[in-house]
């Protein structure tokens, strides 16, 4: 494809990072720094234009008529929107994506989108929002991902110390996971795609897919409690938390916003009524304790600095009962991140990254099979991929067994009417199904690429 990305910071670059690795894309960025259009243009194989990019003259320069799609994600909405509607104007079959943040477009995204005849809008802060929300009221979990319209779950959690898993192999525990299957084991910073000899150990991280019934009857079978968060603080008053507490009050959550400018809190009490707004410094052991930190089952370490989230939540893993989740900016520093343990981390530029590069994936599919779903794990080194079967092909019909896949290809799962089917060697896929697939190949597209 022929894509045209407009903004190169750090959501721009997490995007051409990933798609200058697949040789079917051709990229062209444009970006008003002539500085980072030169960084980016030596460490991709990208072609790099300064310029504004909602300048007919600078999207004439990127060959906009012949484009396939443009990916407008500057820091300000207005210059995305209007960079989309130029290219359409000028290329009507043009796919066209825009990063929208602010919340006075929150409640008006469909209406832009519709009007604006634009293929995708997309916030940041509401999908790490939502996310968050996801995590708060399933705390046992380090990630979710959702698939087949959000019927089944791929989960990563860390064993506890003391568990009925520690020590057993997979085999071993099968009397606890009916309908379950453990896709992946991490262990000292090395990802495995288990069998059924491999033995689960004191602090591994498993990943595992389910239906949610059948995951909630799982952890409450390994002595793992499942309720949602219903005390929740924020540290950090910015426009996530603003998404985030309308989210947790429609769950019926209480909702404590720390955040140290006197306007924004203003802001927050009007905005968000029935919301627990506190003036201070949330970084101040003191004003925690007064907030009766120990009380709140969830945390959320949400100021504009990652070092300051990552030491309060580090701080309010010692003190909170349930859940604590840590949002970061930056997409560069994931393996310093993830070496500090956290409990969970959000990243919403990765968030909106992934959205955007899963699009285009599935807008240059085969008519065979279409990608429905892509999540990005372990920092980056695993994708669980999610194909619709939609045609007649050379794989329908034949036994898994059969098939010869990659090393390091796992099929998950098969949604089928609805029901998860934990797969075996004599299943066989059909018209109409979902595969979900766990690879650490990067970069697929179509389901024939699961093949050797």
């Amino acid at each position: 494809m022929q894509i045209i990305v407009v903004g190169c910071g750090k959501v721009g670059r997490s995007i051409v990072a990933q798609l200058s690795k697949e040789d079917s894309n051709n990229v062209t960025v444009i970006d008003t720094n002539a500085q980072i259009i030169r960084n980016i243009s030596t460490n991709y194989d990208v072609m790099g234009i300064v310029g504004n990019g909602s300048s007919f003259t600078i999207l004439d320069q990127a060959d906009l008529a012949h484009a396939d799609m443009i990916i407008a994600v500057t820091e300000r909405d207005e210059v995305n929107l209007l960079t989309c509607v130029i290219a359409k104007l000028n290329n009507d079959k043009i796919h066209t994506v825009a990063r929208v943040r602010s919340p006075q477009y929150a409640g008006e995204l469909n209406k832009l989108q519709k009007g604006l005849d634009l293929t995708m809008t997309i916030n940041p802060e509401m999908e790490a929002a939502k996310e968050i929300s996801r995590l708060l009221n399933f705390p046992s979990a380090i990630e979710i991902f959702s698939f087949a319209r959000n019927r089944i779950d791929l989960l990563r959690f860390r064993v506890p110390p003391i568990s009925v898993l520690v020590g057993r192999s997979l085999k071993d525990i099968a009397d606890l996971t009916t309908n379950l299957l453990v896709c992946i084991i991490e262990r000292n910073s090395n990802i495995m795609v288990p069998n059924g000899d491999t033995v689960i150990q004191q602090g591994d991280v498993l990943t595992i897919i389910s239906m949610p019934r059948d995951a909630q009857i799982f952890f409450k079978k390994i002595g793992v409690r499942t309720n949602k968060c219903k005390n929740v603080m924020i540290v950090g008053g910015g426009q996530l938390s603003f998404y985030l507490s309308k989210l947790l009050l429609n769950n019926h959550a209480n909702v404590t916003i720390v955040e140290q400018d006197m306007k924004r809190c203003e802001e927050l009490v009007d905005a968000l009524p029935g919301v627990t707004v506190d003036c201070g410094d949330g970084t101040e052991k003191e004003l925690l304790e007064e907030e009766h930190l120990e009380n709140m089952d969830g945390f959320v370490a949400c100021t504009g600095l990652d070092e300051v989230n990552a030491i309060l939540s580090l701080y309010a893993m010692k003190h909170v009962g349930r859940k604590v989740i840590t949002k970061v900016n930056h997409v560069d520093f994931g393996d310093v991140i993830e070496g500090l343990q956290l409990d969970s981390i959000v990243n919403p530029k990765e968030l909106t990254a992934q959205k955007i590069v899963h699009y285009v994936r599935a807008a240059g599919n085969s008519m065979e099979s279409n990608v429905e779903t892509l999540y990005k794990l372990m920092n980056g080194r695993v994708e669980a991929l999610e194909f619709l079967l939609e045609k007649e092909s050379s794989i329908i019909g034949v036994k898994l067994v059969d098939l010869k896949l990659k090393p390091n290809v796992l099929i998950a799962g098969i949604v089928r009417d609805g029901k998860l089917i934990i797969p075996g060697g004599q299943d066989v896929f059909q018209v109409g199904d979902t595969v979900i697939v766990v690879t650490t190949h990067l970069g697929f597209r179509e389901i024939f690429d699961i093949l050797a």
